[in-house]
């Protein structure tokens, strides 16, 4: 859907999470589980909202400042390109299943405070 051989997020708790400007609209994929939301002027990819509202994953390039940031987890893996090595210390071939994600999250609160 990005185009391109990466696609990052950030993921934040969905109650630390607001719009502050402007009214995003679905696009791309949709479903039961997740909506991918894009502002309706540009059609930016912004973020996308997980159903159950535990978290939501806000498109990395949009963020003013990424310092200190570096991937925790990598989906995917199954199509990612040959020569693409990432160190990151969680990977999945696909998306990690909505129960793992509890585990991860308390993982990266202990290793980052």
């Amino acid at each position: 859907m990005t185009g391109g051989p990466y696609s990052l997020s950030a993921m934040v708790a969905g109650d630390a999470f607001e719009v502050t400007k402007g009214q995003p609209v679905v696009g791309g994929l949709k479903g039961d589980e997740i909506d991918h939301m894009f502002c309706p002027d540009c059609m930016s990819w912004v973020f996308t909202r997980v159903m159950d509202g535990a978290f939501i994953n806000v498109r990395s390039p949009m963020l003013d400042d990424t310092s200190g940031t570096e991937p925790f987890i990598e989906s995917y893996t199954s199509e990612k390109l040959d020569w693409v090595q990432l160190k990151t210390p969680h990977s999945f071939e696909k998306f990690p299943e909505m129960d793992d994600y509890t585990a991860i999250i308390q993982t990266y609160a202990a290793q980052h405070g």
